[in-house]
C-alpha cells in the first residue's frame, strides 16, 4: 500500500474525533435515547443493577466545574461501564440483579442513559460537546481498552460486535454479536501456534458513525505494521434464523434500511481516497471451520450476492459470487451495516497489507420462546431466550477457535 493511502486511512479514521455527529449539550434526546422512556429498557437497567451506575453519573454531573473534569468523569464512567459489562458476562463480581449475566442489553441502555444525561446537561462553562459525547461512546464500547500483547509469544485476535437493533419492532431485542463480544473480551484461546489473546469492541448501528470513520479509527492501530498487529480478525453480527454464515463476499453498497436513529442511507459505501473496490473477499478459513464440529447450528459458506453485471442496468442475484466488472448491490451479508463493517474491515486489511485470516460471521437470530414473541404482552427475558443466547455464544467461540487453529 502506498504512503498516501495509509495517510488517507488515518485521516478518515480520525474524522470522528472532531466531526459534530451528536447534538449540542442542552438539546433534545436522540431517537435512540427517546426509547429509554419505555418500560422494557428501564426494567433491564433495574434488573441488572446498571441503573445505579447511571444514577452515579447523573448525580456527579452538577458538581463538574471544567471541561477537563467532565472529560475525567466520562473516562471513568465509560470505562467502568464497559468493564462491568464484560465482567458480568464472564461471571466476575456481583450480578447486580436477576437478569442473566450474558445479556448485552444493560450495556446498551446504560450507555444511552449516560449520553442522554450528558446531552441534557447545561454547564456554566463552554465545552466541546461532540468531543465529550464521542469519548463517552469510545470508552463505553471498549474501543480504548484493546490490550493486544506485543511480540511473538502470543497470537492476537480482534473481534467486533454490534448494539441491539430493530428496536421499534421489538424494544426487548438483544444482539448475540454484542453478547459474544462481551463473553470473549480479554480471554485466551489455545491454538496449535500457542495461546491467542482475544480483544473485542462493540459498534453502533448508525450510518453516521460509519461515515465518520468509526470502524477505521478503532481497527487501524492493530491492522498496520507493529508489535501488536492482529493475527486474525472477525466482524460479527446477527444474521439469519437458525444458522451461522461465513460471508464470502462484501459489497460496496448501502441499501438504505433504517438504522437505530431511523436514518436511511442508500448509495456507495464512502471510504477514504482512493474509492474502494466494488467487492472485498473474506480470508477466514471457511473450509476448516465448516469441517469442524462447532455446535448445534449449521454453518454455511455463504457466497450469494446481488450485482449489476458489467454493461447491464438491472440487479441480479448470483449464488456463486460476483462477476468481473459488476457493481455491488448486496454482499453475502446484505447491504446493511453488517455488510459495511465487513467491507470496511477487509478493505482496511488489504490497504494496510495485512495478510491474515479475516472476514465476517453472521450468527443466528436470537429468538424468544414461542409463547413470548409479542413485545406488547411478553416479558423481557425467558429461559428459551437465555438458552438460545448461550448456545450462540458457545458456538461463536468454537468457530473462532476453529479459525484460530490455522494460525502458524
Amino acid at each position: 500500500m502506498s504512503r498516501r493511502g495509509v495517510i488517507a486511512l488515518a485521516v478518515t479514521a480520525s474524522v470522528a474525533l472532531t466531526a459534530p455527529t451528536a447534538a449540542a449539550i442542552g438539546t433534545s434526546p436522540t431517537v435512540e435515547e427517546q426509547r429509554l422512556d419505555q418500560a422494557a429498557p428501564q426494567e433491564i437497567l433495574r434488573r441488572s443493577g446498571f441503573d445505579r451506575l447511571v444514577d452515579a453519573f447523573t448525580g456527579a454531573l452538577p458538581a463538574v466545574r471544567s471541561e477537563a473534569s467532565a472529560h475525567r468523569l466520562i473516562t471513568r464512567t465509560g470505562r467502568a461501564l464497559w468493564r462491568r459489562a464484560v465482567d458480568r458476562a464472564q461471571g466476575h463480581g456481583p450480578a447486580g440483579g436477576d437478569l442473566s449475566r450474558d445479556d448485552d442489553r444493560p450495556l446498551y441502555w446504560a450507555r444511552l442513559s449516560l449520553t442522554r444525561a450528558l446531552r441534557a446537561w447545561a454547564p456554566p462553562f463552554p465545552v466541546s460537546t461532540p468531543a465529550l459525547l464521542d469519548h463517552l461512546e469510545r470508552t463505553s464500547r471498549g474501543q480504548d481498552a484493546i490490550r493486544l500483547p506485543a511480540g511473538p509469544g502470543v497470537r492476537r485476535i480482534l473481534l467486533t460486535g454490534f448494539d441491539p437493533f430493530q428496536l421499534d419492532l421489538d424494544i426487548r431485542r438483544s444482539n448475540p454479536s454484542g453478547t459474544t463480544a462481551l463473553a470473549l473480551d480479554g480471554t485466551t484461546l489455545d491454538t496449535p501456534a500457542g495461546p491467542a489473546r482475544v480483544e473485542t469492541v462493540i459498534f453502533p448501528v448508525r450510518w453516521t458513525d460509519f461515515t465518520a470513520g468509526t470502524v477505521e479509527r478503532a481497527l487501524l492501530p492493530y491492522f498496520r505494521p507493529g508489535p501488536r498487529r492482529v493475527d486474525l480478525f472477525t466482524t460479527v453480527s446477527q444474521g439469519r434464523v437458525g444458522r451461522f454464515d461465513l460471508e464470502r463476499f462484501n459489497g460496496a453498497w448501502r441499501g438504505g434500511y433504517p438504522d437505530n436513529e431511523n436514518l436511511s442511507v442508500t448509495g456507495q459505501v464512502p471510504v477514504a481516497d482512493p474509492p474502494g473496490p466494488q467487492w472485498t473477499l473474506t480470508t477466514l478459513p471457511y473450509g476448516t471451520v465448516l469441517g469442524t464440529g462447532t455446535g448445534p447450528f449449521p454453518v454455511y459458506d455463504h457466497t450469494s450476492v446481488t450485482e449489476i453485471p458489467a454493461g447491464a442496468a438491472d440487479p441480479i442475484v448470483r449464488d456463486d459470487g460476483p462477476t468481473d466488472g459488476s457493481a455491488a448491490r448486496s454482499g453475502g451479508g446484505g447491504n446493511y451495516l453488517s455488510n459495511e463493517i465487513a467491507y470496511r474491515a477487509t478493505l482496511l486489511r488489504d490497504r494496510t497489507g495485512l495478510h491474515v485470516p479475516g472476514g465476517h460471521v453472521h450468527t443466528p437470530v436470537l429468538q424468544f420462546a414461542d409463547d413470548n414473541t409479542d413485545p406488547a404482552t411478553g416479558t423481557v427475558t425467558d429461559p428459551v431466550f437465555v438458552q438460545n443466547r448461550l448456545a450462540i455464544i458457545a458456538q461463536a467461540r468454537a468457530i473462532l477457535s476453529a479459525a484460530a487453529s490455522t494460525l502458524s
